[in-house]
């Protein structure tokens, strides 16, 4: 298997991305310089660069674009995902097939390599990403170190040693990086053509949004569906939540390993879903919801990441194509009685949702909201809408 840069690429090779058992790939420089430890995974995603390379579930992750076109339309303002904009996303680093051009998009407001340097993400170019995503799918997400000197001079051994020291995400909570401190509240709504994003004046109901690393976009998606949204910190005990008098509440994506984040996570959760309010999670939210609700989780081999995953609905009998980014997944083996599996992957048929019997609590695998990503599932919002609609005896909304 090559690893040799791309044949139009012979500009000074100023950029390496060691594996943990050795491999050293060669490309070019962008964006940050200085090194950093991740694991590798691959995102097919073919729009929607700089959304994922600011989702926080990727914290800890080195992402190896298959597309090969990444930063030809720029970056702007509008489309960064991150909702704790004191922090960075946590990503560590971005793999590309070939070199970042000019952009050429009426809503670009910045270069891809001015972006990258200004948000400290390190990239490489000039890499066989078709061989580097053949090796995960083969061997699974390794572990790296991902470099950028423009002298082009690196102490290999060195980083070599570094990837292999790298503990990985099994085990690590990384949620302290990317929740944000303090709670706040969020009224903006999803973006419309010509128009950019809007309000919502009249809300209907009231979300508490546990942030364990929430994208922007999902607190539109709730904003949309007429949910005035409060958001707080990862840490933020049942009781509290429960003060604020919440119509229902949230439980976002996220980074790391669920089994990690719930050691503090998972009994406010059970809280929560035995004051019987309506609970809707999504990704890392999803796979401690599980937990709360006795599954366990595990690793994947090379999880999924990218905006064009199928999934089955089973309460409508309809597939979705869906945007995913998760690593780890709910074992469906394990879901206890009562605990119903709502979604599955038609990929390689894993967990994709889950609902508690005879309580307004469910939750998905996948991002609903997409950003980037097929607007299918923006239904689910409706559905979490409806929940709280019955349990106030409200008339509820049609989902599609």
């Amino acid at each position: 298997m090559s690893f040799d840069p791309a044949p139009w690429t012979d500009t000074k090779k100023t950029a390496r991305l060691v594996l943990d058992d050795g491999t050293v790939i060669s490309g070019v420089g962008l964006g940050a310089t200085g090194s950093a430890p991740g694991e590798v995974c691959f995102n097919t995603a073919m729009t929607g660069y700089q959304e994922i390379l600011t989702d926080p579930s990727y914290a800890g992750q080195i992402i190896t674009f298959t597309f090969p076109h990444i930063g030809n339309i720029g970056a702007n303002a509008e489309d960064t995902e991150t909702s704790n904009l004191a922090s960075r996303s946590g990503v560590r680093g971005c793999v590309l097939r070939a070199e970042i051009t000019g952009p050429s998009n009426y809503r670009a407001a910045q270069n891809f390599d001015a972006w990258l340097k200004a948000r400290g993400i390190i990239a490489i170019s000039g890499v066989d990403t078709r061989a580097l995503t053949a090796r995960i799918r083969d061997k699974g997400m390794p572990n790296a170190v991902i470099a950028h000197e423009p002298s082009g001079e690196f102490d290999i051994e060195k980083l070599r040693a570094e990837a292999k020291a790298w503990p990985g995400l099994l085990g690590l909570d990384l949620v302290p990086d990317v929740t944000s401190g303090q709670s706040y509240t969020w009224d903006e709504t999803r973006w419309v053509w010509d128009k950019g994003y809007g309000r919502n004046e009249a809300p209907e109901f009231h979300v508490v949004a546990i942030d364990y690393g929430l994208k922007r976009n999902i607190l539109r998606c709730l904003a949309s569906a007429g949910c005035k949204v409060t958001v707080v910190p990862a840490t933020t005990k049942a009781a509290d939540i429960l003060d604020r008098k919440p119509d229902g509440v949230f439980l976002s994506n996220g980074p790391g390993d669920p089994a990690a984040t719930g050691e503090y996570a998972v009994p406010e959760i059970r809280k929560l879903v035995d004051s019987g309010l309506p609970v809707f999670g999504i990704c890392l939210g999803h796979q401690m919801l599980g937990l709360a609700l006795g599954a366990t989780t595990r690793k994947m081999h090379q999880g999924h990441h990218g905006a064009n995953h199928p999934v089955k609905d089973f309460t409508t009998n309809k597939v979705e194509i869906t945007s995913m980014n998760h690593g780890f997944t709910v074992d469906r083996e394990t879901l206890p009685k009562g605990v119903v599996e709502t979604h599955v992957s038609l990929f390689d048929n894993t967990n994709c949702g889950l609902e508690l019997e005879g309580r307004p609590v469910f939750s998905v695998q996948y991002h609903p909201e997409a950003s980037p990503g097929p607007q299918d599932s923006h239904y689910l919002f409706t559905r979490f809408v409806n929940k709280m609609r019955e349990r106030q005896g409200v008339p509820l909304k049609s989902e599609r």
